[in-house]
């Protein structure tokens, strides 16, 4: 399979139903916010391009121009799909910042918000939506948007219920796995033997597959998961 170049929107060809397009903050979106260029989220925007709806995953700093930049591709967005519930990827209060998140976006779209079941307190009191905001999943619910389907796959580690994506031989991994490293598990509802079990899961995906973190905290925006798994050190151990 072969990998985008700036990891900006995987390649496609006119026939490709999917679309997907990642946007990494302070470069894509939310230019003039030091925060978003410092912590490095990548946004990631899911759909059918037949229909022309797609979910966003973890629209946080800017969502009203996340909407305006996939509506530039002739994209609506039908729903959210959040990986965890902190601030920088759902919207909240971080480090005495508030950063703009679902509230924004359901402001201006009624959509649902799918979380993992264990997540849903959490997010909550992280960025103040309402439960009835928000829809609770199990791991390997299916989301369908169109006629894509995304597999939820329950995380838990870094947070009780993180949770990656997987469609079309692409993992959206959030905070559980980077290209380097893994998410931190000694902040609130983390659980480093949690977070072990979890990267024992993430192993057993297909080589092929290609992960999509959730921070640019290496100099490539994705890779393979067989390259992931010789060059991660968070594997060595396992």
């Amino acid at each position: 399979m072969a990998l985008p170049n700036d990891g900006t929107t995987t390649p496609a060809t006119s026939s490709d139903r999917l679309y997907f397009r990642q946007l990494l903050s302070g470069r894509d979106f939310a230019t003039d916010d030091q925060l978003a260029v410092q912590m490095v989220n990548f946004v990631y925007a899911i759909g059918d391009r037949a229909t022309g709806e797609c979910v966003l995953v973890d629209p946080a700093y800017d969502p009203v121009g996340l909407i305006e930049a996939v509506a530039a591709d002739g994209m609506t967005v039908t729903g959210v799909l959040a990986t965890h519930y902190h601030a920088d990827h759902i919207g909240g209060s971080i480090m005495g910042y508030d950063i703009a998140g679902l509230p924004g976006l359901l402001a201006h779209r009624s959509v649902p918000v799918h979380v993992q079941r264990d997540e849903v307190p959490w997010v909550v009191r992280s960025c103040g939506v309402s439960e009835d905001d928000l829809v609770a999943h199990d791991s390997g619910d299916i989301v369908r948007v169109g006629d894509i389907e995304i597999q939820l796959v329950h995380t838990p580690g870094h947070t009780p219920g993180s949770q990656c994506f997987l469609v079309d031989a692409k993992l959206v991994s959030g905070d559980t796995l980077f290209l380097d490293g893994c998410g931190r598990t000694d902040l609130p509802g983390s659980d480093h033997a949690l977070m072990v079990e979890s990267l024992r899961r993430l192993s057993r995906i297909d080589d092929d597959v290609v992960l999509y973190p959730g921070h640019r905290y290496s100099l490539a925006s994705c890779a393979s998961m067989g390259a992931v798994k010789q060059s991660n050190f968070v594997f060595d151990s396992l």
